[in-house]
């Protein structure tokens, strides 16, 4: 036999957890978290990163470094998607503080915070992996997926070229959007649309990947905007019953106007009255997440070998408790110990529960109420903090409920990922050690483009509209008792509760594109079309294979240009 066809023989182990696969883990979880974190700001959701993780780990570990072991590519994803952890929890909660105008709160503090929160979140659900994953055998969707581009390692090299060079032509559109000054195109107006049906056009190849990537699940978004301006507008002005201007008595045609004053009020009361739907709907899933906990703690899971030591976990749930409490008592001057104390104990408690419940509904759904848990925690903590001035109590609250979407957001991320190591062999001790290691940079990573954000754009403005931070603003103002449209906040509610009883998050969904400006909305369409088009001409494989990688790259190449070109903003309003 030729020498050069001798196999190559390994001897020992697979390399699993290595210091590049840890700095590799935190290159890409850094972009992933920019990247999802800043969609999540437009849209109002954010998506799995793991995938892309896997994808990209392909390129720079067996493209760029020669290196072929799946499982250390796992731990690449691991640490990734832990740094992405904080992008959910944390965009859904602290852009509150921007758009209430409380922004006298400490960052730094915020950020040790979710950093404590996260450790929590991953802490307490480890001693669950053997009960959900290995007796149960909860499905985890996202997590069979991850495994399925894991295995197939010369698939993923090809969706990495896809994944790259589909980011590099949506960094160079966006570069052309940006320096041209025009995010937008009125169609509308060019064919003689009415003005209050909306027809215009967010140039965003962004937002087409996103909903490229959530196929059929984005439908319903789009259902809720075409039923606000090409349904219902019209509806309201044929019937003579369209809202009137309060300074002119004159019926509005402008959709600005009318996404203020109806559109966006009723939306916010649907992603209010969904997310308290969705723990509705999750309370079969609390009972089977107790009785998980119960056989557990019966099979002594939580002591077995290949987990992490149970002291050690008990030790940092210990101490991130202790650092969440700090942060109650510290976020405030007014909070106080005992106050600050009760909702560290009681943040710490909810975050316990809450990610047994996500973790147990996305292993059977693939569907995280999130939201709801992240809505309910932060009015928990601000029932507490009332008696305090309403600055005082939001600050106080916001933080800590920001500390506790992380944790949450956390525990269902490394239940997913577990279930991909146990599809491909990883060592859960190894992966688990992998979660903490990559928990820690999310928070100042998110935090700081939060600032840097808001800095340049505005959060909450049309740019980025953050509509779950205005969800959540919008519930804690009505809360202490604030000037809110409360009329419209509570049929919007009923009516996506509604919808979310009847499908899990449908009135959350439906509830954005009420909530979102109609150009999003429209452009997010064509994205949709397109998935629905190549699923039907090209097959599912197609999707899997070529599309979703083209769209992840999308997402990418937009974001970090646009995170560029917010740092370049404030520098040189710095200069001026």
């Amino acid at each position: 036999m030729n020498a050069s066809a001798t196999p190559v023989v390994r001897h020992g182990p697979y390399p699993e957890l290595t210091v590049t696969s840890v700095l590799v883990g935190y290159f890409l979880g850094a972009i992933i978290a920019v990247s999802i974190g800043y969609a999540a700001l437009i849209l109002g959701f954010s998506i799995e990163g793991s995938e892309l993780a896997a994808i990209l780990g392909f390129a720079i570990l067996r493209g760029m470094l020669g290196r072929n072991s799946i499982i250390e590519n796992n731990i690449v994803q691991t640490v990734a998607s832990a740094v992405n952890g904080a992008a959910s929890g944390l965009m859904f909660s602290v852009p509150a503080f921007f758009i209430l105008g409380e922004t006298n709160f400490d960052p730094i503090l915020l950020t040790f915070g979710c950093i404590a929160g996260a450790f929590l979140g991953i802490a307490f659900i480890i001693p669950l992996r053997k009960q959900m994953i290995d007796y149960e055998r909860l499905t985890y969707p996202g997590g069979v997926a991850v495994a399925t581009i894991l295995k197939s390692p010369g698939a993923g090299m090809n969706k990495a070229m896809y994944l790259i060079g589909a980011a590099l032509f949506a960094a160079l559109i966006h570069i052309i959007v940006q320096l041209s000054g025009e995010s937008y195109f009125d169609l509308g107006s060019r064919i003689g649309m009415p003005e209050y049906m909306n027809g215009v056009w967010y140039l965003s190849l962004l937002t087409i990947g996103v909903a490229y990537i959530a196929g059929k699940g984005g439908v319903a978004f789009i259902i809720g905007g075409f039923l606000c301006y090409w349904i219902l507008a019209p509806f309201l002005d044929f019937s003579g019953l369209m809202p009137v201007s309060p300074e002119t008595g004159e019926a509005l045609s402008d959709p600005a106007l009318l996404q203020g004053l109806l559109y966006r009020p009723v939306g916010i009361g649907m992603l209010i009255g969904g997310a308290i739907a969705g723990v509705i709907m999750a309370l079969p899933l609390i009972v089977s997440a107790v009785r998980s906990m119960q056989n557990a703690a019966r099979s002594k899971a939580a002591l077995a070998g290949d987990e992490m030591p149970i002291k050690l976990l008990y030790f940092a749930i210990g101490g991130a408790a202790l650092l969440l409490i700090a942060m109650a008592v510290l976020s405030t001057e007014e909070t106080g110990w005992v106050r600050g104390i009760t909702m560290g104990i009681v943040g710490t408690l909810w975050i316990w529960i809450a990610g047994v419940i996500l973790s147990e509904a996305i292993g059977r759904t693939n569907w995280s109420p999130l939201s709801g848990m992240t809505l309910i925690g932060v009015t928990l903590m601000i029932f507490i903090a009332r008696g305090m001035d309403d600055s005082s109590a939001i600050i106080a609250a916001v933080m800590v409920g920001g500390a506790m979407a992380v944790a949450m957001s956390q525990a269902t991320d490394l239940m997913l990922d577990l279930k991909t190591g146990y599809l491909v062999g990883a060592t859960p001790r190894v992966q688990q050690m992998g979660q903490f290691l990559g928990a820690w940079l999310g928070p100042i990573l998110i935090v700081s483009l939060i600032f840097i954000l808001h800095e340049a754009y505005g959060l909450g403005s049309d740019k980025l509209p953050a509509p779950q931070g205005q969800a959540l603003a919008s519930m804690v103002s009505g809360i202490l008792g604030g000037d809110v449209p409360i009329d419209k906040y509570l049929a919007g509610a009923g009516l996506g509760a509604l919808l979310s009883l009847a499908s899990p998050g449908l009135g959350i969904t439906v509830g954005l594109g009420f909530y979102l400006p109609f150009a999003i909305v429209l452009t997010y369409a064509i994205g949709t079309l397109v998935r629905v088009i190549s699923d039907w001409r090209l097959g599912h494989r197609f999707a899997d294979d070529v599309g979703i990688p083209v769209a992840a790259g999308l997402i990418v190449g937009e974001a970090l240009v646009g995170v560029g070109f917010a740092l370049a903003k404030i520098y040189q309003g710095m200069g001026a």
